[in-house]
């Protein structure tokens, strides 16, 4: 049955140690060395700023330059490359995206839980905003949009965007993510990536202003740099813990084969650390794919990436349908593909999916670009209890709460009554006052 390097498991043979192992993300490779080179480089950053950034750029990307905030007039030289199929593309996109977002905006309540007691929730936009998109060899303009159009329907006053510089020159940043960028109203944009562009976002440079929260995905040393600055009072929020990209697919025999081996390599493409997963409840469907997997595996230019990731993907045989929810749900997949002859009664029973895909005409490319949905999701198990990126992501919530006489008249004796029983006078004694102030009770 072999075609792939990936392991097949007959879930209902394996015992609990086994199972856990069999759902296992792959390990992250020299992660305390990792770790400490990026707190040397955020170190470098905030100290020396844009010295540091020309320093890294040479260092990482052949480049010597001042941290680059790109022209008006290379703006255009660059839009002018941009084919129409692309920017029409990108359009449609834009519009599905945007439409599904702006279905999103909070709405503030106000609320009189007692006579003379309002509270309010209000909703304001993050002031500025920092968008990390991966670009250099494989620039994504679909993750522009992901992350600009709910900065601009939010009305974020300074969305800022940094993405990793082209060569053999600074300038040279696709066009398809100028385009976006122009689309969701992004002028600021700096040729800057990796974790030295984190560590710009967070703590601000001579060119580079601070920015409060970091939105994006990146590889391992922009992940593990939001990680830390999130952790520096001094450093910035940021949108949700990730890692690297996965797919469940679960399917019966009823899924068309050549579907699911496409979708499962339209994961295993994205890196070598990416994992795919097929839980299915028929054997000769999972020898299909994996027939299929080969098949299309060898037409693929990233293949050798692929092939990386299918070694520590997995092909999981379980007993019934019933037994494959209960695996996907343990397994928390960022993306879950359902392709089954009853779609429809299982979608409720998945609990901690990131995203869902359903029917065999929904593949995980879809959220990807244009289907509306956000394609910035929680990784690694996260998505228990991490939601998708959304438009209220870019908000801060606070609450107002306003008492009249009459509400302290009312509610006054209950403050004082649990502040003593928590032996907090002063916080009695800050209503008690106003109690002995009333008049007309």
């Amino acid at each position: 049955m072999a075609t792939t390097s990936a392991t097949l498991f007959n879930w209902p043979q394996l015992n609990a140690a086994q199972q856990r192992a069999a759902l296992a993300r792959p390990e992250l490779a020299d992660t305390a060395d990792l770790s400490g080179q990026v707190t040397n480089i955020i170190s470098a950053v905030k100290q020396r700023g844009d010295s540091a950034l020309r320093e890294y750029s040479q260092q990482f990307d052949g480049l010597s330059y001042n941290p680059l905030r790109l022209s008006d007039s290379k703006k255009a030289s660059i839009l002018a490359t941009l084919l129409p199929a692309r920017k029409a593309a990108i359009e449609l996109a834009y519009d599905n995206i945007r439409k599904f977002h702006a279905a999103q905006l909070p709405r503030d309540i106000e609320v009189e839980t007692s006579q003379g007691v309002s509270c309010q929730l209000k909703h304001r936009p993050i002031s500025a905003v920092g968008l990390y998109i991966p670009g250099g060899s494989a620039p994504l303009p679909s993750t522009v949009l992901m992350l600009g159009v709910p900065a601009q329907l939010a009305g974020c006053p300074r969305p800022v965007l940094v993405t990793p510089p082209g060569k053999p020159a600074a300038e040279d940043i696709a066009p398809e993510i100028l385009y976006a960028a122009e689309l969701c109203g992004i002028s600021e944009i700096y040729t800057i990536g990796g974790a030295q562009a984190i560590a710009a976002l967070a703590y601000g440079t001579e060119t580079i202003a601070k920015v409060d929260k970091i939105f994006g995905p990146g590889n391992r040393y922009v992940t593990e740099a939001k990680q830390q600055v999130s952790q520096d009072p001094q450093g910035a929020i940021i949108d949700m813990p990730a890692g690297p990209s996965e797919v469940l697919v679960l399917a019966d025999d009823s899924a068309n084969p050549a579907f699911v081996a496409a979708d499962l390599l339209s994961q295993a493409e994205h890196g070598p650390d990416s994992q795919v997963i097929l839980v299915s409840d028929s054997a000769a469907l999972i020898n299909a794919v994996q027939i299929e997997v080969a098949s299309q595996l060898a037409e693929l230019p990233r293949q050798a990436i692929a092939r990386t990731a299918l070694s520590h993907s997995r092909y999981i045989l379980t007993t019934d349908l019933a037994e494959a929810v209960d695996v996907t749900n343990a397994y928390a997949p960022e993306h879950l593909i359902v392709q089954t002859a009853v779609d429809e009664q299982l979608i409720d029973q998945f609990h901690s999916a990131a995203s869902i895909f359903v029917g065999q005409w929904t593949p995980e490319s879809a959220g990807d670009y244009a289907s509306g949905t956000n394609h910035v999701l929680p990784t690694y198990g996260y998505s228990k209890t991490v939601s998708s990126l959304s438009l209220t992501d870019f908000y801060r919530r606070y609450t107002v709460q306003t008492l009249s006489a009459t509400g302290m008249h009312n509610i006054g004796p209950a403050i004082v009554t649990l502040a003593e029983a928590e032996s907090l006078d002063a916080h009695a004694n800050a209503v008690r006052l106003r109690l002995a102030a009333l008049t007309n009770f």
